[in-house]
């Protein structure tokens, strides 16, 4: 069964940084393209950034320049590296994994605050 675990959310000022984790088990974590979403009170989901199984990334407008995702394939985990956030960036954070045969799995989230 596929896990994703997040963390590292908090409460943060304008400006500030934060880097969030998802840990994955139960799964090939190499084979699989990675991603974070985020959903703001009231809002639907949203992309805001993907990284494939090879290492391309794409990212929502909204967060290019600020944020960064990364993985380590040793330690099954994405990264997501936030920098200069906004209180717009105030949501709770999904980690997400699709694998080859277009199986999707979630975790539960993580809420970032930012503090204007």
């Amino acid at each position: 069964q596929v896990q994703l675990v997040e963390s590292g959310g908090g409460l943060v000022q304008a400006g500030g940084s934060l880097r969030l984790s998802c840990a994955a088990s139960g799964s090939r974590f190499s084979i699989n393209d990675m991603g974070w979403y985020r959903q703001a009170p009231g809002e639907q989901r949203e992309l805001v950034a993907t990284i494939t199984n090879i290492g391309s990334t794409n990212y929502a407008d909204s967060v290019k320049g600020r944020f960064g995702i990364s993985r380590d394939n040793a330690k099954n985990t994405v990264y997501l590296q936030m920098n200069s956030l906004k209180p717009e960036d105030t949501a709770v954070y999904y980690c997400n994994l699709k694998t080859p045969w277009r199986s999707e799995y979630w975790g539960k989230g993580t809420l970032v605050t930012v503090s204007s």
